[in-house]
């Protein structure tokens, strides 16, 4: 049975937490302040914390953060009667789950306290998943504990054991390869090879020599007999990082020996046999260029046995401080510095930046502050020129007329903001929630709110 722990200073609404969650087989304590919470946080086996957002004392932000300290990963969902479009983000920020107002509709509130309780559950499992894994590499290699990422671990676990192809998509700068890695290293093949190939990084001669190898003499330059990349992976898994850019006569050849698994090197005319599983990667949709005549319609389904889309940082916003954690970490010079913190100025700038380069940009970033403050806090003039811009300030006085009611106009404006955001997008969720500077989760909350359906 689920434990989850009610935190209200208005006693009544803890009696109908109960009596609502009560039936739905859960188990639940309450307490009616901050600071009783804090002590069932720490000493109880809890699986979900619902707090209201205005207490005396301490709010409910100031308990989420002080329970992420103690429990990084126990799911915290904040309720308030107050709910402004900055108190909803700042709790994303400080890594709510979800952000509910009252009064909130039983039926909704079930259905996402049955997702905080299933995404714990997948942590858990993840964590103990994990542990397992090979020395060589673990989920640990892959940082992140949003929604999004554990979707992405939920299906490594499933895909893993398998021998099926998978296509990993997504933009630049987001961790594709290590996913691939996550899969081979948590597979029945983990103890055989995982060789990578950069399809895009070749010529078409020395790409073809650099998939199938060569025999002596095949070409100039071949002075002696080379294995290639599916020779060297018999018996593990090849990872074909930006399969997209390969040209067509070789996906011919491709797709021949992915449907036979078997093919001669160049310059050759052996058979030569191999088990080889194939992973690959894109940063973009091969859709496009299958429909444009630039990619095999049966190599791509080949490839695209099981697909698995790896989220921009923007749409894991939450991991932000994961990841430069351990960025931090990696780049101390091997522990020489004692410690590296960031400011709060600095860290709401890398919270309010787009990260078009997403994860490698996060890195960059924090590799550069630290060599440049090596010691103590990091300020924002340690990150980069752009951060620093400060963004024009909107003339309420000349666009809100006086003596509106405060919520119904923040409502109003929000719904605009989200309903323009996402017709100059293309309707495409992830890009409007960029554009807002909010998370593609908090988004879909927001749609659903205003009933936008597209």
């Amino acid at each position: 049975m689920e434990t989850i722990l009610i935190v209200d200073d208005e006693k009544n609404y803890l009696v109908v937490l109960e009596a609502l969650l009560g039936p739905e087989g859960y188990e639940t304590v309450t307490a009616d302040n901050a600071k009783a919470a804090l002590r069932l946080i720490r000493e109880a086996d809890l699986d979900l914390v619902i707090t209201d957002m205005k207490m005396p004392k301490m709010s409910g932000l100031e308990l989420l953060e002080a329970s992420k300290a103690l429990k990084p990963d126990l799911p915290v969902i904040i309720m308030t009667a107050y709910g402004t479009i900055e108190m909803a983000v700042e709790a994303m920020k400080k890594q709510a789950y979800d952000y509910i107002t009252k009064p909130f509709k039983n039926e909704e509130l079930k259905l996402t306290i049955k997702k905080a309780l299933h995404t714990y559950r997948l942590i858990k499992e993840n964590r103990l998943l994990s542990e397992a894994l090979s020395d060589r590499f673990s989920y640990g290699n892959i940082i992140g504990k949003s929604q999004p990422m554990i979707k992405i671990y939920d299906m490594i676990r499933k895909v893993a054991p398998s021998k099926a192809s998978v296509l990993i998509t997504g933009p630049s700068g987001t961790g594709k390869e290590l996913i691939a890695k996550a899969i081979h290293y948590d597979s029945p093949r983990k103890d055989r090879p995982f060789i990578t190939l950069n399809c895009g990084a070749l010529t078409e001669t020395l790409l073809e020599s650099e998939i199938f190898g060569h025999e002596k003499g095949a070409f100039t330059g071949a002075i002696a007999m080379k294995k290639g990349r599916f020779e060297l992976a018999d018996g593990g898994t090849i990872f074909l990082d930006e399969v997209g850019d390969m040209p067509l006569s070789l996906q011919v050849k491709l797709l021949r020996t992915l449907q036979e698994m078997e093919f001669e090197r160049v310059g050759g005319t052996r058979t030569i046999r191999v088990d080889v599983r194939v992973l690959s990667a894109s940063n973009r949709d091969i859709k496009e260029f299958v429909a444009e005549g630039l990619f095999r319609e049966d190599l791509f389904y080949r490839l695209n046995v099981i697909h698995m889309e790896v989220p921009s940082l923007s749409e894991r916003i939450e991991d932000i401080r994961l990841l430069v954690d351990h960025f931090i970490e990696k780049y101390r010079q091997d522990g020489e510095i004692e410690s590296v913190e960031l400011s709060p100025e600095t860290w709401k700038a890398l919270y309010n930046h787009i990260w078009p380069g997403n994860i490698r940009e996060l890195e960059n970033v924090i590799e550069r502050a630290v060599v440049l403050n090596p010691g103590g806090i990091i300020e924002l003039e340690d990150l980069p020129a752009d951060f620093s811009r400060k963004r024009e300030e909107i003339d309420v006085n000349k666009f809100i007329p006086a003596n509106v009611p405060l919520q119904q106009t923040l409502e109003q404006i929000e719904e605009q903001l989200i309903r323009r955001a996402l017709s100059q997008c293309n309707n495409i969720q992830s890009h409007a929630a960029d554009m807002l500077s909010i998370t593609k989760s908090l988004f879909q909350h927001k749609m659903k709110k205003y009933k936008i359906i597209i």
